[in-house]
């Protein structure tokens, strides 16, 4: 078989210091959302930025039937679909086309797996790939297991030519712990520790890589980085769509699998951590996990002091909007959560009487992700109570639609009386910065691609973090429990408002 070889990025003049080198990368679920919606335009946008290295390949693995130029065309749809026009060049992408190729796996049929090992030894042999391979499961999480088997089974897990191999998982990563515990099993038989990649796109977005910046970079922010000047972290998650076409998976997950065990404790690990003493991969996760042991035990008997759960129903936003039990695929009698709120104490030096408030939810106001640091008041006021209204001091990181940050403060109003007003100082990425943020993906794929795990889950705190919320899931699990239903277009229901009001506190309404 002729694989048409032509060194694709080989005129590239402009080779940057992390660009990845020559390999393969197969995908698992080469047919689904995932591929045509991330993943290929990822890849695709790092060729045409010259961080690929000469030779690079993709094979698409799936159980549907095509040919290698079947796939090169449907790629190069989705690639038109989700990328945006101004960046889709006809050059660049022959280029990467030519080093697509498709490979037919049906179920964990032995046959499929040895037409991949040998395609993999022909694209090593004639676009000079080195052995260098990276797998990735973008398939349903039922398909993880039966893969890492197969290719384990078949040697795939080794490079017989002395180069790389390294496997990316999608989230979930499990269910609950004992899920989890067994997908880690099967992984780390296969595998070890140092070539997984547990992805989660949120550690991608480049707001949320600023946060170390944003510490760590700043000598101002860093002295009063601890409970003597902090009162409180808020962390919001918010989206104002459902449930969508996600039903039949939401409704085994719910918002504290689906949110808030994965992606919200990265955000709050990265807030609490101490500094690591590099940027070493191992140094920073190290310390990220470290947060998570002292993290306080969610007791059986306290649940109902510490998290709130709630479900969108019918109406809201103006219109008369379908609840999550009239959603595809979701059961008229489901308690799943749409919303969960936690409240968090970490029971270390720095963070022992500061309480972190984890919110997140489905058909809330505003599509909003974002990172509030509250401050403490001054110790003593002297200005009296017809001055005007007083603000805490609040830090709020914009993870996500409008990136950006800003700081309120409260300043005097012009007039002849002294009239106090918040006011804020407001950074915003889109206007301070020519430069276009890469897509998480894509910033995610090149770390694999270059064997940088900084951003990627380690197995201890997957399993620490499922450890931690299973009396919260075990005690909502039980029959007896009832859901609070919330309007769509508030900020969900009442017992969240309710757990802030008895701390003497209230949700930042963003």
């Amino acid at each position: 078989m002729e694989l048409g070889y032509h060194n694709p990025f080989s005129d590239s003049k402009s080779r940057l210091r992390r660009s990845a080198e020559p390999c393969t990368v197969v995908i698992f679920g080469a047919s689904g959302d995932l591929t045509k919606r991330k993943l290929i335009p990822a890849l695709y946008n790092l060729a045409r930025k010259n961080l690929l290295a000469p030779g690079f390949s993709v094979v698409g693995a799936g159980r549907t039937p095509m040919s290698h130029d079947e796939f090169r065309i449907a790629m190069q749809e989705a690639n038109n679909q989700f990328t945006d026009a101004g960046l889709v060049h006809d050059i660049v992408w022959q280029n990467f086309a030519a080093g697509l190729f498709y490979n037919m796996i049906r179920s964990d049929s032995a046959d499929g797996y040895e037409k991949l090992a040998a395609l993999l030894d022909e694209i090593d042999s004639e676009r000079g790939t080195s052995g260098n391979r990276l797998f990735y499961l973008a398939t349903p999480p039922s398909m993880f297991i039966q893969i890492i088997r197969s290719l384990g089974s078949r040697s795939l897990n080794r490079s017989q030519e002395g180069g790389w191999t390294r496997i990316v998982v999608e989230k979930p990563f499990g269910l609950d712990l004992t899920s989890a515990k067994d997908l880690n099993h099967e992984l780390l038989a296969v595998f070890s520790e140092d070539q997984v990649y547990r992805i989660d796109h949120y550690l991608g977005k480049e707001t949320v890589q600023n946060i170390m910046v944003l510490r760590f970079a700043n000598g101002i922010f860093e002295p009063l980085w601890n409970r003597r000047y902090i009162d409180q972290v808020q962390i919001t998650a918010a989206e104002s769509i459902g449930v969508e076409s996600r039903g039949e998976y939401y409704e085994q997950a719910g918002a504290l699998r689906d949110m808030v065990q994965n992606h919200m404790m990265q955000l709050l690990t990265l807030v609490a951590m101490e500094p690591p003493v590099s940027l070493d991969a191992t140094a920073v996760r190290d310390e990220k996990i470290k947060v998570v042991q002292a993290i306080r035990p969610f007791a059986a008997d306290s649940i109902d002091k510490i998290a709130v759960r709630g479900q969108y129903g019918r109406g809201g936003f103006g219109r008369n909007i379908n609840g999550y039990r009239q959603e595809k695929n979701i059961s008229q009698h489901s308690t799943t959560e749409t919303y969960a709120a936690v409240k968090i104490f970490i029971d270390n030096w720095r963070w022992a009487t500061v309480p972190f408030y984890l919110r997140s939810g489905k058909r809330l106001p505003k599509r909003l992700t974002e990172i509030a640091i509250k401050f403490k008041n001054v110790p003593h006021l002297l200005f009296d109570d017809d001055a005007g209204g007083f603000e805490s001091n609040t830090l709020a990181l914009r993870i996500q639609p409008d990136k950006g940050i800003s700081l309120s403060f409260n300043a005097k109003s012009p007039g002849q009386f002294i009239d106090i007003r918040p006011v804020h100082m407001d950074f915003q990425y889109a206007t301070s910065f020519v430069k276009k943020s890469p897509e998480a993906y894509a910033r995610l794929l090149l770390d694999a691609l270059l064997g940088d795990s900084t951003l990627f889950a380690r197995r201890d705190m997957v399993e620490k973090t499922w450890g931690l919320f299973m009396p919260i899931l075990e005690k909502w699990q039980q029959p007896t429990e009832t859901i609070p239903i919330y309007e769509p277009g508030s900020w969900g229901p009442a017992e969240a408002e309710e757990l802030l009001e008895r701390d003497g506190r209230r949700w930042r309404q963003p």
